[in-house]
């Protein structure tokens, strides 16, 4: 599994999943559930993931339809 990107805007995540799903590619969503540990106030990232064979794809996808992909920090 490779980190597509990470992000603490709650709209991006379900954005991309969308299309990239449209297009038969498995991604996962990592650390949904920190939100109880951080008491929803959405300072902790959220991670996309997809397999490692879907990576540079997936990046395409996501960059051929305008999707800003935040910068590993």
């Amino acid at each position: 599994m490779k980190e597509l990107f990470r992000t603490t805007d709650p709209t991006l995540i379900p954005f991309a999943t969308a299309m990239l799903r449209g297009e038969d590619i498995d991604c996962f969503d990592l650390d949904v559930h920190m939100s109880i540990l951080e008491g929803s106030i959405g300072v902790m990232p959220r991670r996309l993931m997809v397999a490692d064979r879907d990576y540079f794809q997936a990046r395409a996808i996501l960059r051929d339809n305008d999707v800003e992909i935040p910068k590993k920090s």
